[in-house]
This record gives structure tokens, sequence and C-alpha cells, in this order.
């Protein structure tokens, strides 16, 4: 059975139970503060078990693509060491709100692994919540008694809480679970030891398919638990591990998931798997990789250098420098793995397909970033070898190497074997776990237990039409990070926006009696509207009103709108494909990407920018529908963006119906007019394939055209007002050009004299030309000139200069071809030692190095040290 019908019969199987069959969510997360990705199948049904919106169906089925690279079993540098541990994977989920509980999950799971799968009922094991006297909870009796008669007491094993008990995080819904184990190991093996003994051991071959949970508490902070109202099942299978075990495969990269792309890896890396274990593990390393960090970017998520954007870069770095180690891989390989990964996944998650160029294209451009991040990166290394006093890499420059240029210490390893040299690995370890606690006391978070001051369903949200409102507080929590305590705030109602779709949260003041309370920013943590505040109303039970800053919501809106004019622009100005894939709307600026492989042109920026500012000039009415089925929004001309989560209804934002159409949740003008005038103030690069427009609008464009203005202004006033401004800049410009050309070549000239004069001075001593000597120079191209002059004319040379470089101090050693050769001289040491005397450091290579310093009194002695050191 393929995988593809491995995945169809799974919810085939369960839209026959009567569940709806939803769509994956993203694989970034955009409002869950606390996880970067989704990485498990419950996640974007959170707020269901929270309370905070109500499910379209009691039952519900999916398979949900995920990602996780830390945690238990999860460390990115572990992935494609082993052969069934990976970053992204597909997980199977049937869930029940508050319908039906554990009787039906088990006896469905079984019904469909033993008889829709055919899995040998022989070989599967169960686990149940064995309990646990520290939160006082008993043996799961329940689930035991369901799952014995199907499958026999002696194959039902009891678990620990770390096992068999289930929570959200260290607050939320959570209860036992009950996984299903199976072993596949061969028969000889099974007849040794039973398959009972080996569940939850860590044997790759005797592994959990599936995890049925059952919700019914809820985790107070204070780690107390409270039975739920409603009983929740949360199920989750591990795809990959389930095609290996109807495969009758021994590792989930030797199923048919994996096998396509490891195939076109070896085949062009001119290698077989399974003949070394490096090439494999670089095998299964890229094959993993470009999952995860092509669906990633088919999602919204562009690698970068922070957060969800940075753990992405890591995985394509990761990928391209096995590929680049072990398999050979000097040019860009990876990127061309997505179209066939796109093909094999087209039926199951069309959304990489649909976008298989874009996301090639990025990846492409990525690896040839780092290739030649990898080559500066050797480059260092080799400096760092040639001036090495001893034979072993010091851990901290080991770090250096990972931290900056992407190098995994097995990376430096090979590198240094091959020179004869070792790596303080000790030392490395400890830099990395400095690292680490920084990371992990930066994220350390705090959140207190909701208080709840009374129940509703869901909070309302009326800033589409008010600024102000009478609301009550229904909850309160108290949170803490870096040492700030604030607190969150959640109203019945409330005219704030929480920051989401790029507009960011509003600002304003609670008035509660005589308090004046400043919210400081709105979030939206899943569909909660969160009000964050510095203290806490004295009286929380009171009627408080709620009020919006009136002007950075209007300058908001004007933005925001202006980013839907400006989408429809650039689609007529340069082409179709020119899709959002991100932006940054506030009172200030608006900041908007797109999708387009080259920079725009003055002639492209002035049509759009003309466009936009015609729009606005008509002064459009908006047309804003609520709640249209998603189908008939696509119908009217909203693009649906990629890596958004809509549900089956959604709000329309039209502006002219043959020019803009979007779904958005955002806050907008009633008029285009309101937006007054659009100017864009810059066009740029912001990652391989995605262009960044940044423009003010109304008081902002005001204010930098103003600014603009008054900076011509002063140029001509400082040019004595020419009457072509132009020209006479450029003439100011080929007169500096032309003094600069000047001072060069009196620079050279004087460097020439003093190589010269130096040369006249040369001593020949202990078989070497010898020459210590004072000099001013103007900068430090000369110093370099005269330095290699002289190599050229004495094959002996042993050169120190102390130097006065436009009025700092400057120490240059420089050995001859011939003396280097001999390895008596290092001229990195030798600068180092004296670097001393000017209060400065430097470095080089064997054979010339430089140093600069604060102490220019210190001269005379580096050349009192130089004598001692070379006598």
């Amino acid at each position: 059975m393929n995988s593809a019908t491995i995945r169809r019969k799974f919810l085939e199987f369960f839209a026959s139970k009567g569940h709806q069959i939803v769509p994956s969510a993203p694989l970034v997360l955009k409002n869950d503060p606390t996880l970067l990705f989704t990485n498990s199948g419950m996640v974007q049904f959170k707020d269901y078990f929270l309370g905070n919106s109500i499910p379209p169906s009691k039952r519900i089925a999916d398979t949900q693509k995920c990602l996780r690279v830390s945690g238990k079993h999860n460390d990115l540098e572990d992935v494609g060491l082993d052969t069934y541990h990976h970053t992204m994977f597909e997980m199977l989920g049937n869930w029940s709100f508050g319908n039906y509980f554990k009787a039906d999950a088990i006896a469905w799971a079984w019904e469909l692994l033993t008889n829709v799968y055919g899995l040998p009922p022989e070989r599967l094991y169960v686990t149940v919540f064995g309990g646990d006297q520290s939160d006082n909870l008993p043996v799961d009796e329940e689930a035991e008694s369901l799952w014995m008669p199907i499958v026999g007491k002696d194959r039902v094993l009891h678990g620990k809480k770390k096992d068999n008990f289930w929570e959200m995080g260290e607050m939320g819904p959570c209860g036992p679970c009950s996984e299903i184990h199976i072993d596949l190991r061969p028969e000889e093996e099974v007849r040794k030891v039973p398959g009972r003994q080996l569940v939850n051991t860590d044997n790759p071959l005797v592994v959990e398919i599936w995890n049925l949970v059952f919700i019914q508490f809820n985790r107070l902070a204070s780690g107390a638990l409270e039975p739920l109202p409603d009983k929740h099942v949360d199920t989750g299978m591990g795809f990959e591990r389930l095609c290996m075990a109807i495969q009758g495969r021994t590792s989930t990269y030797e199923t048919d998931v994996f096998s396509p792309l490891m195939e076109f890896i070896s085949k062009h890396a001119g290698v077989s798997y399974g003949a070394n274990q490096k090439t494999d593990v670089a095998i299964r390393v890229m094959a993993d990789h470009i999952r995860a960090v092509s669906f990633a970017i088919a999602d919204g998520q562009l690698p970068s250098n922070t957060g969800a954007g940075y753990v992405i870069r890591r995985i394509l770095r990761r990928a391209v420098r096995y590929g680049f180690s072990y398999l050979n891989f000097k040019e860009p390989f990876l990127h061309r793995l997505t179209p066939l990964l796109a093909a094999q996944m087209k039926e199951a998650f069309p959304e990489l397909q649909q976008q298989v160029e874009y996301v090639t294209r990025v990846i492409h451009e990525e690896e040839q970033s780092f290739l030649r991040t990898l080559e500066l990166g050797i480059r260092r290394f080799e400096g760092y070898v040639g001036a090495a006093s001893t034979k072993e890499i010091a851990g901290d420059f080991a770090f250096e190497l990972n931290d900056t240029y992407g190098f995994p210490i097995d990376l430096t390893s090979l590198l240094a074997r091959e020179r004869g040299f070792t790596v303080d690995l000790k030392g490395f370890e400890a830099a990395m776990q400095v690292q680490k606690e920084r990371s992990r006391t930066d994220a350390t978070k705090e959140t207190g237990d909701w208080t709840i001051l009374q129940d509703t369903e869901k909070p309302e949200f009326i800033g589409y039409e008010h600024l102000q409102s009478e609301s009550r507080l229904i909850k309160y929590r108290k949170v803490k990070q870096k040492n700030k305590e604030l607190y969150q705030l959640v109203f019945d109602k409330t005219p704030f926006y929480a920051e989401s779709g790029g507009q960011v949260g509003d600002t304003g003041i609670i008035k509660a009696g005589p308090q004046a309370i400043a919210v400081l920013d709105t979030r939206k943590e899943n569909e909660l509207i969160i009000h964050l505040t510095e203290q806490l109303p004295a009286d929380p039970s009171t009627p408080m009103e709620l009020r919006v800053d009136e002007r950075k919501r209007r300058l908001t809106m004007n933005n925001h709108s202006a980013t839907h004019l400006l989408h429809a622009a650039l689609r007529r100005v340069l082409g179709k494909h020119v899709e959002q894939k991100g932006s940054l709307v506030s009172d200030q600026v608006l900041r908007f990407d797109f999708s387009h492989f080259a920079a725009m042109t003055p002639e492209e920026i002035e049509k759009v920018e003309s466009l936009v500012n015609e729009k606005i000039r008509e002064n459009i009415g908006l047309d804003e529908q609520r709640n249209v089925p998603l189908e008939k929004a696509k119908s009217m001309g909203a693009m649906a963006l990629f890596g958004e989560k809509y549900g089956e209804y959604v709000r329309v934002i039209t502006f002219d119906p043959g020019y803009s159409v979007e779904l958005c949740g955002g806050t907008h003008v009633k008029a285009t007019g309101n937006i007054g005038f659009l100017k864009i103030i810059s066009e740029s690069s912001v990652a391989a394939g995605v262009r960044r427009i940044e423009a003010v609008t109304a008081d902002g464009a005001r204010e930098y055209i103003n600014r603009q203005l008054a900076m011509l202004q002063e140029v001509k006033t400082i040019l004595r007002n020419p009457k072509d401004l132009v020209s006479a800049v450029g003439t100011l410009v080929e007169e500096r050009q032309y003094l600069e050309k000047q001072v060069a070549s009196f620079n050279q000239e004087r460097a020439n004299q003093v190589r010269e004069q130096l040369a006249a001075r040369v001593k020949e001593e202990g078989g070497t030309s010898r020459v210590l000597a004072k000099v001013s120079l103007p900068d430090a191209e000369a110093v370099k000139n005269v330095a290699y002059g002289l190599r050229n004319q004495f094959e002996n040379l042993l050169m120190v200069l102390a130097a006065e470089v436009a009025g700092k101090p400057m120490v240059a050693v420089m050995i001859g071809e011939k003396l280097a050769q001999t390895q008596k001289y290092h001229a990195g040491n030798l600068v180092k030692e004296l670097a001393k005397e000017i209060d400065g450091g430097g470095g080089g290579q064997p054979f010339y190095a430089t140093a600069g310093g604060k102490n220019l009194l210190g001269l005379d002695q580096v050349l009192v040290k130089a004598e001692a050191l070379l006598r």
C-alpha cells in the first residue's frame, strides 16, 4: 500500500464515522505567542479546547504538517544521524470536542489498524496511564478495561506520567493517554525477547504509532488539576511511522515518503545509499530537510536571521553543509529536490505545487548565499591554522565558526584532521552551553492563571464601527518577562484592534472610575483579544470605558488601505505573479513585501506610485462584506494568501471590484480619499525572490516631502544657489574624484620614497635581511605597499615597522618568501606580542601581519621589543 493510499484511507475511514475532514493548518503560526511552528496535530484546535471558540463540528479529522526541531528526541543536530527522526512530519488525527470519548476512540483505532490497514494484531501493544501520586491520580482503569477484551491482558501495559499523561503546556487542558506500539522486529528476535519488554525503551523497531489522548483536566499555574466540564479526544498518529509499519520497512526513510528524494540525491551524488555511513547520513539529512524548508516557505515563512525564519535558515544550511562535506555538492543542489517533492505531495498539500517556481528560486538563492559564507569560513579557518602556535583548535574559535559561518563541529573537526590538528571539544561545548543558557533566559516568561470574573462564549470586537465602549472585564492574569510585570486584560467587548495581519495593535486608555490605565499594546492570543497594561483596575468588577487612540488608529487605517491599493498596483504594473509575502502597517509607515525576482526600475516605481495616487484621488468608497463563504469570496476575485488559515466565512474588503478585492480582518478608511497621498520611500530586497516597498501616507507623506525639500534647499544654499543644481553637483563630484586620484598618487609616491629609504637601511644579519624602523605613512594601504615592495626585493626579509598612520599607531611585520619557508619566524605571533606596546591587537598570515592600537607613544618601545625578540 503506497503512502498516498494510506493517507486517503485514514481520512475516508473517519469521514465514514461522521467526522468533518479539514485541511492542514500552515506550518508557521500567526496568533500563538507560545509556538513558532505547528508542532502537533492539535495546535490548530487549541481554541476549541480552551473554550475561546466553537468548532465547526463535534468530530473532526485531518492530516497536519508538523515541524519539530527542539525538545525530547527532536534536536535538529540529531536528525539524519538515526533512521527514524525527522524535522517535518505528518500527524494523522481524529478529534472529539465534547462528543465521543474513550470507548469509541479505542474501538475505531483498533478497527482502522487491523481491519483497514491489515497490521498483525499480535504485534501490537498498548499502554495506559499507570497513575501518579504527585497529582493524586489513579490508574486509568476505564481505558484499561476497554483495551483488555481487544488485545488481551498481557499486551496492556501501565505507563508513567512522562509517557502516558499528555499536557498542552505548563498550564491548560491535559489528560491521560493510551499509546499503540508495534513490534517490527524479525520473528527470531521476537521469540528471544517479547515486545512488551521493549515498549518505550527507544528501540527503533518497537515504536509508538498512535497516541490517543483523553482530555479531561485543566492544569492551573499552581500545578493543581481541575476537571473539565466537557471531555475531549485528541489523537495523533505519525504518518511516516505508519507507512513504515504497513510497508514492512525497518526505517521511515525506506518508505515511499522519502525514497524518491533519496534516490534522486544518490544518483546525482554518484553514491549508493547503504554503502557508507557518512554519505547515508548526508542523504537522509537532505531528504528530510528539503521537506521542512519547502513547506515552510510555501506557507509564508522566508529564511531570515530572527525567529521562525532563523530556524528555517538553520535547517536549510544544515542540509547544504552535509551535501557540501560528504556528497561533494559544491554548487547549489538542494533546490532541485523541490519540484520532485511538490509533484509527490500535490494531492495532499497542493500549496507547494502551486508555488513551486517561487519556492525553488528562494532555496536556490539561499544556497548560493550560504556557499559563499562557507567559503569565507574556510578562509577564516585557514588563516587561524596558519597563525596557530599549537596543534589544537580552540573551543571558542570552533564556536565562532559555528555561530558566524554555520560550521557544524563535525565539519571543523574534519578540516582540522586533514591538517593534523585536534579540536578542543570541551571548550566548544562550554561556549555552546553559554549561548543556550542565554537564549533560555531571554525566553523565560512566567504566566499566571486567569482570574475569571464572568463566563462569556467569545469576546466581541466592535472596533470596525466604534473607538469607545463601555465594557466589563471578564478575566485577567499577570505575566512576567525579563523582570517586568504586566497584566493581560480581556473584556466582554472591545474597540481595540489586536495585532494581526500585519496591522499593529491599538493603544489607548481604560477609564476605571478615577483611574486612567494606559493600554500599551493589544495582541491576539489564539482567539482572545488581550489588552496589555502595567496596572490592574482597583475594582475589576466595575464597568469600564475603553478608548482607542483615535489619531494612531486613523493613520494606521490610512496605511492599511494604502497597502491594498499598492498590492493591486504592483500586480498591474509588474504582473500577476506578484503576491503579498508580508506586511507591517502602523501609524508611522507601511511596509509591503511581495514576490518578484528583480529590483524595480525607477519607471516601474513611478508607475505604481502614480496608479495608487490616482485611486486615492478617485475617493473610492469602502465596500466591506462580513461572513462571506470562503469559496464565494474567491469567486469575487479575492486572493487567499498562502500560509494564512481561513475559516469557513471571511471578511472581504473591496476598493472598486475591478481593482482591489482582498480577504482582510484589518481596519480601513471609509473612502480612499482619506489616505491623502502615498509616497514610496524605498524599494529593496528582503530575501531571495522577495522585494520590499516602504511608503508613507497622509501626514507622514507630507512630512517626508517637506524634509526632502528642506534638504534640497540646504544643498542649494551650500552651493550658492546654482541655476542648474544637478550640473553643479556633477561638477563637484568630478572635482572630488580628480582630487582623490591626486591624493592616491601622492600617497603612492610617499610610500615609494619610504620603501627606497628603508631598502637602503637593510642590514644582513644571521641569514636575514633585517630592517626595523619607525615611519610615518598616510594610510594602511601605503604600509602594505611598502612591506610587499621590500619583500619583492629581499627574499630573506625580516621587517618590523612601527608606523604612525593618520595620527594612530600601527605595527607591521613582513617575512621574505625564502625566510618564511624555514618557519623560524611567524609574523602573526610576532605582531601579537609587539601590539601590546601600543595597547592594541591584530594578526594575519604567517609571513605578513599587522596590528592597530591606541598608544602612539608606544611606537619607540615596539622597536626596542622587536630587537629583543629577534636577537
